[in-house]
């Protein structure tokens, strides 16, 4: 039985929105397939974001989904109070974690789905079992801690051999890429087997957001052939 066509998402990050007016930045979005949220903490990447009661708040007026990226320290105890806080997927990096199949487990049985991130250097090879454990594998095409990086085509061979162990054990995990995405570069991660996408500064910095992310859209797509 032949799996269906890949679905190109646009998660647009608001690391790149202006903080001060989020609400009307949402709004400008309520095209996107989610709303990615970073959060950082100043320990286990050098930025400081938000935490839980912005993130509690920015769930409350979003009109899409939120798919928070957490770039904490001590993940497997601040993460499963994302899911707590009703977002509809929570990644963690598996190497903040102690235990990411009990934390994948957790953040399922509160009601999220479970995202595990990878920073570029880590390789995804040893994480390959616990593939079904996950709805979510989110590559870093950048490292991770700051916006307006360059993409780093080092990711993609990463990213093709993650595709190929998941259509070759037949679950049904979404690969998400992370960093320098633009309508150039989605292009390539798409045809490496990414399907979920996050983009800043390539949707808040054009006049239109919402035209951004319609045209990210449709060159993701159309690379999926």
């Amino acid at each position: 039985m032949s799996r269906p066509p890949l679905a190109c998402c646009i998660n647009p990050s608001i690391l790149s929105a202006d903080f001060v007016n989020l609400q009307a930045e949402l709004a400008r979005i309520s095209n996107a397939d989610a709303v990615h949220v970073d959060v950082m903490d100043n320990r286990f990447v050098p930025n400081l974001t938000i935490g839980l009661p912005v993130v509690e708040r920015i769930q409350q007026v979003s009109p899409v989904p939120l798919d928070a990226h957490l770039m904490i320290a001590e993940v497997d105890r601040w993460a499963p109070l994302y899911a707590d806080a009703g977002l509809d997927s929570v990644t963690f990096h598996v190497e903040a974690s102690d235990a990411p199949i009990k934390l994948a487990r957790e953040l399922r049985a509160r009601g999220a789905k479970a995202g595990m991130a990878l920073r570029p250097a880590t390789a995804v090879e040893p994480y390959l079992d616990m593939l079904e454990e996950l709805d979510m594998l989110l590559i870093m095409t950048v490292e991770p801690g700051f916006g307006g990086q360059a993409f780093l085509d080092v990711t993609l061979p990463k990213i093709r051999r993650a595709r190929a162990a998941i259509e070759g054990s037949g679950v049904n995990v979404a690969i998400q890429v992370d960093g320098g995405i633009t309508e150039e570069t989605i292009t390539r991660a798409a045809e490496a087997g990414a399907n979920v996408f996050v983009a800043g500064s390539a949707v808040y910095g054009k006049a239109s957001p919402a035209e951004a992310i319609e045209s990210l859209r449709a060159k993701g797509q159309l690379a999926f052939g």
